[in-house]
Parts: structure tokens; C-alpha cells; sequence
């Protein structure tokens, strides 16, 4: 298992990787960081092979790191051997993980989605957390829901902080970006119930009747659903607080309706 040994900071590779923290990067390589070897043993097994792999000296040996540099080098992939420091460099993080993996951003066309191949699919309005968001998309794979649809402007879901909060689902679940009002046009052929969560409703989200597939809408973390869109649902429901708390976190509230949805 033989790998090139960079030990210096200042090393071209390091700097392009350390570089896709920020968006920009990010959108112009179409690259994104994933850190751990259980994620990007996630990614492999999807068939997700890395363009830069990483690794510390404690990974050597791991039957899996294996696994993860013979996926590189299949796609020409590079594979190098790293200090702790530039470990902890590039993850920005003091106690990173052992691997860390550069792989191609994936985005999935809104009209390639096939609505009859899951029972339920996340439209998220504006999502500005990216832990949130990566969270969603975490919950969204669990629950077998068909995509996580990004309406107008939101958060990377390729960033860092995202990436890491899906813990794998960013390789399994389809992510969608769409216009407004290309989401507006699409959703009147949908064949299931169109669902928004508002406070005004009447009727809560256990107490609802769902017809599946479910495309569930959710408005982002400060203004919740817009107008706009909440005019896009046939369905608009509660989840009733009965404590002190008058809201939900988004990502939260985002699997009590999938959940509900799926049921």
C-alpha cells in the first residue's frame, strides 16, 4: 500500500483541499471534502470514488482504507499519506478524523426525479444551516425518502459543516436545485398530496391525511413557509408544541413530517 508522504502545509494538494471550505472553490472544481473512513466507505460502496485521498499514519492497516485507495486509484484518483497537522489543516478541526476524501459534487435534474419511487420527498425553501440541511438529508435517507429538492437560494449542501452532519447520506440521497418558480411549474403534476407546515393551520400533522407519494414542503429557519409557496400545498398542517417552546429546529420538525408522511 505504497502512497506518496506529503508532510508540508504548504503543499499545492493540501492548499486545494484546505481551499474547498470556501464555496467559491467548491463551485469551481465542482469538489467537496468528506472526512472519516466510515463515510467514505459510504461513498465507495455507492460507487463514489475519491479524487484525493488522505490518510494518517493510525489508518495504516485498516482493511477499509484499503477498500478506499483501491476506489481511488480506479478513477485516477491521488493518494497521499499525511501529518496530523495537515490533517488537522484541511478538516479545521483539532482532533480530525484518520482519512479525509475529496470527491465530485452529484446534483440530480428535477425532471429526472421519478415520483413513484418513494413514498415521500423534501422541498426545503431557502435552508440557511448547513447543519440543518445536513442533518435533513441524513433523516431523509433513513426515512427512504426519494430527494431532498433545494428551492431558490440555499446553504452548500456540499460544504464542510453540511457533508459532516450527513454522516454518509450526502452519497445516497438525490439533491435537486431548482428556481422557484421552476418548482412551482413542476409541483402541478405531482401525484401525491403536496404537504407545508404553518403555524396558522388548523389541522396537526398526526391528525392529516396524506396521499402518497408525499412531497413535503418546508420553509427556512427564521421565516418559516412563504406565501408562496405554502399556495403550492394541498395540505397545510401543525405540529402542536405543548410545552414552553413555541417552535421547532427545522431539522427536527423536517423528520416529524416525514415521518408522519410515511407512516
Amino acid at each position: 500500500m505504497s502512497a506518496r508522504t506529503v508532510t508540508s502545509l504548504t503543499n499545492p494538494t493540501v492548499k486545494a483541499v484546505r481551499a474547498l471550505h470556501q464555496r467559491k472553490d467548491r463551485d469551481e472544481t465542482g469538489l467537496f471534502v468528506a472526512e472519516g473512513l466510515k463515510i467514505i466507505t459510504e461513498a465507495v460502496e455507492l460507487g463514489h470514488g475519491p479524487q484525493i485521498l488522505m490518510y494518517g499514519q493510525e489508518a495504516q492497516g485498516h482493511p477499509l482504507l484499503h477498500q478506499a485507495i483501491n476506489a481511488a486509484r480506479s478513477c485516477g484518483g491521488e493518494v497521499i499519506e499525511v501529518t496530523q497537522d495537515i490533517l488537522a489543516k484541511v478538516s479545521r478541526r483539532d482532533n480530525p478524523q484518520a482519512v479525509v476524501g475529496v470527491f465530485r459534487q452529484v446534483f440530480t435534474a428535477l425532471q429526472d426525479l421519478d415520483p413513484d419511487s418513494a413514498t415521500a420527498f423534501v422541498a426545503l425553501h431557502r435552508v440557511r444551516d448547513p447543519g440543518n440541511l445536513g442533518t435533513i438529508i441524513r433523516t431523509a435517507d433513513a426515512a427512504g425518502c426519494g430527494a431532498v429538492i433545494l428551492v431558490g437560494e440555499c446553504c452548500d449542501p456540499y460544504s464542510v459543516e453540511s457533508a459532516r452532519a450527513t454522516m454518509g447520506s450526502i452519497f445516497a440521497v438525490p439533491i435537486v436545485k431548482v428556481t422557484e418558480l421552476d418548482f412551482g411549474a413542476w409541483r402541478k403534476s405531482w401525484p401525491g398530496s403536496v404537504i407545508g407546515t404553518l403555524l396558522t393551520a388548523t389541522v396537526t400533522h398526526s391528525d392529516a391525511t396524506y396521499v402518497k407519494p408525499a412531497l413535503i414542503i418546508m420553509g427556512n429557519e427564521q421565516q418559516g413557509l412563504t406565501p408562496d409557496l405554502a399556495a403550492l400545498c394541498d395540505v397545510n398542517v401543525k405540529i402542536p408544541m405543548r410545552g414552553r417552546a413555541d417552535s421547532l429546529n427545522l431539522s427536527v420538525a423536517t423528520g416529524v413530517m416525514i415521518y408522519a408522511a410515511t407512516a
